[in-house]
């Protein structure tokens, strides 16, 4: 795969699909085997990272606390069209648990539909630090962003 030079208008697209991303498949390595493991969750963005809301009683939650390392994929094909064309990307880094009580409210804003059960005690927010973004805009569309595209 030809890896295209980074531009601001990939920066831009990367940008766009961080922010309007509700949900994401999820990539750990299986607790037990070590295996690839993938599970759809529902994300948020906040800037460059990603944060999840999950259950501590689900698998990919005991992945992510014995190994942090994980990917998420996000962008979802449109309507129309054949689906490898629309874009999407892999967001690889590290996850870490952070406060859930001080996201509530930005939470909920972007996804209402966890008021059922955001104040569950087995649900906890995780945060997703990129250590970098591999961008799929489309056939002939490939990109990889570091850590120096996501300052901005």
């Amino acid at each position: 795969m030809t890896i295209n030079p980074t531009t601001q208008s990939a920066i831009a697209l990367a940008s766009t699909l961080m922010k309007t991303a509700r949900f994401g498949a999820l990539s750990v390595a299986h607790p037990e085997t070590g295996h690839p493991y993938v599970s759809r969750v529902a994300v948020m963005a906040e800037g460059w990272t990603v944060l999840t809301l999950i259950s501590t009683l689900s698998l990919h939650t005991q992945a992510l606390l014995a190994n942090a390392h994980c990917a998420l994929l996000i962008g979802e094909p449109g309507d129309k069209g054949d689906p490898l064309t629309h874009p999407r990307m892999t967001v690889t880094g590290q996850a870490e648990r952070v406060d859930k009580a001080a996201l509530r409210d930005k939470w909920l804003l972007a996804i209402p539909k966890a008021q059922l059960y955001y104040d569950f005690a087995d649900f906890q927010m995780f945060r997703l630090t990129p250590t970098g973004i591999d961008l799929n805009g489309g056939f002939g569309k490939a990109f990889r962003l570091g850590p120096d595209d996501l300052t901005s």
